[in-house]
This record gives structure tokens, C-alpha cells and sequence, in this order.
């Protein structure tokens, strides 16, 4: 599956070739045969392919592994009354976007909470942080941290897709542009021979079309898995804006005062 469609082409070409009994007609001989452009084209969405399919594993595998430790975290997080000891959890979930959200949410929490003499003890025992006031606008700063941590988790996640969307859209083009040169090429031909026949027409014109049919190769797996790769990534950053939400509710419940020191 992780194979490029053109590079299956290519490779069962010749066994196709040999069950037909037609060599001169197969997708291989076609490839051949073509002139030295259209052979350019194919080589350039080979490489097309190879790499937006290397770059569909490895979001799968990045996107896969991504929910499923997230879904784990929360299940710690939610069955844990102690920020510290999901901290120490979180620490140990690389590549979990919510952990890695806890972890920048709480690092503020508790370099707020230690602007205060009395709570650096508490700290140095391995307590959670103590109370902190509003007047420092902990809260926000908070937010802010755990903002900046949404980002760079979406930026990792998208990171390569980029790709994708321009194999979408140009590789059916540069198949276009292998096809039109290898028409160009095939009524040279027929005009120097003198002869329009089908059996001088079709040949030409067949070589020429195994561009446009590479590039609409290249260009629909990465079109359907940029989609694919997006919504669920869409999914992932609701999750995140969600549990930043949480997270700065439960900061407010149990970490602030007032700024006239009541709770």
C-alpha cells in the first residue's frame, strides 16, 4: 500500500506484457518508447509520488500515535487528583499533543506560583503549587503558555502536508504538459512520414497519455490523504482547545486568589 501506484505500474508492467503476448502495447514498452520529455515528466512524478506516499506513513503512524496516547493522558489526567503526579505521567507521554499541553500549562502554573516566598517550600517538598493572584495576571499568562503549545503541536502535525496540497495540484499539470509535448512529437513524426494512418497515429499518442495518467496517479493519493490528514488533525486541535479550557477552569477553581487575598 505504501508503494507509489506509478511504481506498481512500472513493476507489474512487464508480467502484464507477458500474459497478453503484446510487448509492444504494454505500459513498460509504452514508458520505452516515449521521448526524452515525457520520460523526464514520469521520472519527475515518480519522485512526486515516492515521496508524498513516504510522507502519508509517516503521518499516519504521527497522526495514529497522537490520538491514541492523547485518549490515554486524558485517562490519567481525569482519574488523578494530584497535578504533580500527571506532570510526572505527561513527562513520560512524548509525542501525546495534550501531554505535551499539560506540560507548558503547568511549567507556568508553577513559576507564577513561586513568585511567592511561602510556596517555594511547598515546591522544594514536591506539592502541588500553591495559590497565586490574580493581580499578576497568572491566569492569563497560563493561557498564553498553553496557546503557544497548541501551536507548535499543530504546526508539528501539519508539517509536510504542505507537500501534499502541491503534488495535488501541479502533478496533474505536469502530467498535462508530458502529454501535449508527446502529441507535438507524435504529428512531427506522421508529418515527416507522410502517413496518418491509425496504426502511425495511435502509438505516439498512447505514450504521450501515460503522462497524464502518472500525474492523475500522483496527484489523487495526495489530494484524498491531505484531506484525510487535515480533519483529523482539525479533530486533534478541538481536543487541545478543549482541554486548554479545562485546564484553566481548574487552574481558577483551586489555584487563584483574589487580589485582596480571599479565595
Amino acid at each position: 500500500m505504501r508503494l507509489p501506484i506509478l511504481a506498481l505500474l512500472l513493476i507489474a508492467a512487464p508480467a502484464w506484457a507477458l500474459s497478453s503476448g503484446t510487448t509492444s502495447h504494454s505500459v513498460l514498452a509504452l514508458v520505452v518508447h516515449a521521448g526524452w520529455m515525457v520520460q523526464f515528466v514520469l521520472c519527475l512524478l515518480l519522485v512526486f509520488s515516492v515521496v508524498s506516499w513516504g510522507i502519508i506513513a509517516l503521518k499516519w503512524q504521527m497522526v495514529k500515535s497522537a490520538r491514541s496516547r492523547s485518549r490515554q493522558f486524558l485517562e490519567i489526567f481525569w482519574k488523578n487528583d494530584r497535578l504533580s503526579a500527571i506532570f510526572d505521567a505527561a513527562k513520560q507521554m512524548k509525542g501525546a499533543p495534550l501531554a505535551e499541553l499539560f506540560e507548558a500549562g503547568y511549567a507556568e502554573l508553577v513559576r507564577l506560583s513561586q513568585r511567592r516566598p511561602s510556596d517555594r517550600l511547598h515546591q522544594d517538598e514536591g506539592h502541588d503549587p500553591g495559590r497565586m493572584s490574580t493581580d499578576l495576571g497568572g491566569v492569563a499568562n497560563i493561557g498564553r503558555a498553553m496557546t503557544r503549545a497548541i501551536n507548535e503541536e499543530i504546526g508539528q502535525l501539519r508539517r509536510y502536508l504542505t507537500f501534499l496540497a502541491t503534488t495535488g495540484s501541479t502533478a496533474p499539470f505536469i502530467g498535462l504538459f508530458g502529454t501535449v509535448w508527446g502529441i507535438m512529437d507524435a504529428f512531427r513524426e506522421i508529418g515527416a512520414r507522410g502517413n496518418a494512418t491509425l496504426a502511425v497515429v495511435a502509438p505516439g499518442i498512447s505514450e504521450a497519455l501515460v503522462a497524464t495518467a502518472a500525474g492523475l496517479a500522483a496527484a489523487i493519493p495526495a489530494v484524498v490523504a491531505y484531506n484525510f490528514f487535515n480533519s483529523k488533525i482539525d479533530g486533534l486541535a478541538m481536543d487541545m482547545e478543549n482541554f486548554h479550557s479545562e485546564f484553566l477552569n481548574i487552574v481558577k477553581r483551586h489555584f487563584v486568589e483574589d487580589s485582596d487575598g480571599h479565595d
